[in-house]
């Protein structure tokens, strides 16, 4: 739709000639009958972009999760290490006191007083280094989550925990459905498709039809333009034939089509690995029951074999000071290998959330209101 108007001076020595057209209003339609339709290929994009977009979002909240148990584990495992190193000190403090007197007697060599000492001091380096990672992971945990620094914070263990078991195939199929990965595959083979199509359309034999329908005055004057204008209908069909351009179309439709094929094998062969991946995540989230019994039941029997071990020392039925370092060194392994093993339980639930935007412990997809979004 458009309006406008159009004014001609003829200017001689005697006097000026003015005319004035205008049109006041009219309705045109331009039709191109065999052109590049942007249109048609933005009604199949546009909605899988808005969808992908959708999609991203759900995704991003779940890595919000990811993240934050990342940082919830960091300062766990931080405030294990503390408390590791707080009891080797204290034992390794109660140990070189007794090995002194010991030595003092005869009983121990003076190697074994010797690394007994050398393991304290490796206990006091060891609490600083602690307390240092502590005070770092502290202020990266509340500086995610936006918490204040004067807000005393000491975390717990989550001791209960409600395994279960994924099928593999169906993630993999709730992933297909679900992940705007495959949403930007489709997309991808879409638009590659829109740039062979228009690679096509462009450049060819093309016609046009346009008409318009409106009112139209030619006066004198600018006043009389307007006075009583009278109905303007056209109608006009145009028709356009390259003759020769060198090969240029057909050379862009071979680029396009040479750009498509590589698409189309580059979604094959990451459609297959995102397969495998969301397989994989699902096989290591069902081993994870095990593997945390396993960390589980391995910190009870170090503590134990330590806890045996260090009797046996402070009575003296054993005098090698090398069977209680490996043993208080198997305790320090096993609890920070259960604290291990639960953050990978957290972190691989929360990825395969993200992978398939389901919630299998409610049995239901992860669903968002995008209308309670306040902009």
């Amino acid at each position: 739709m458009r309006s406008g108007l159009e004014a001609v001076y003829n200017i001689n020595d005697s006097n000026t000639v003015a005319s004035f057209l205008s049109t006041p209003v009219n309705v045109g339609l331009t039709q191109p009958i065999f052109q590049y339709n942007s249109y048609k290929w933005d009604k199949k994009i546009q909605p899988m972009k808005y969808s992908q977009a959708k999609q991203k979002f759900l995704e991003d909240i779940e890595q919000i999760s990811i993240t934050t148990t990342n940082y919830f584990f960091t300062l766990l495992n931080a405030q294990i290490e503390l408390k590791i190193a707080y009891t080797n000190l204290s034992n390794y403090d109660t140990l070189f006191l007794i090995a002194k007197g010991r030595y003092q007697l005869g009983k121990i060599a003076e190697n074994d007083l010797l690394l007994l000492e050398l393991n304290f001091l490796k206990a006091q380096a060891a609490v600083e280094n602690a307390e240092l990672s502590l005070d770092n992971s502290l202020y990266r945990f509340k500086s995610y989550l936006r918490i204040k620094d004067t807000i005393p914070i000491n975390l717990t263990p989550p001791a209960k925990i409600n395994f279960f078991s994924v099928n593999p195939e169906e993630a993999v199929q709730l992933s297909i459905s679900n992940s705007s990965t495959y949403l930007d595959f489709q997309k991808r083979l879409l638009e590659a498709a829109r740039d062979v199509n228009q690679a096509r359309m462009s450049g060819r034999f093309d016609a046009e039809l346009i008409a318009v329908v409106g009112l139209t005055k030619n006066a004198n004057t600018l006043a009389g333009a307007y006075q009583e204008p009278l109905d303007q209908q056209q109608v006009s069909f145009g028709i356009n034939i390259p003759i020769y351009d060198w090969g240029v179309a057909k050379g862009k439709i071979k680029i396009a089509e040479s750009q498509e094929e590589i698409v189309k094998n580059s979604v094959e062969q990451e459609t297959l690995d995102f397969q495998r991946n969301v397989y994989l995540k699902v096989v290591q989230f069902n081993m994870q029951k095990n593997q945390v019994t396993i960390a589980a039941k391995s910190d009870t029997v170090a503590r134990k074999n330590y806890d045996v071990t260090k009797g046996r020392y402070l009575i003296g039925k054993m005098n090698s000071i090398l069977d209680l370092n490996n043993a208080q060194i198997e305790t320090d392994n096993a609890e920070k290998g259960y604290y291990q093993a639960l953050q990978t339980y957290w972190r691989s639930y929360f990825e395969l959330r993200k992978l398939t935007l389901f919630d299998f412990l409610l049995k239901q997809p992860i669903q968002f209101s995008f209308e309670d979004i306040k902009l």
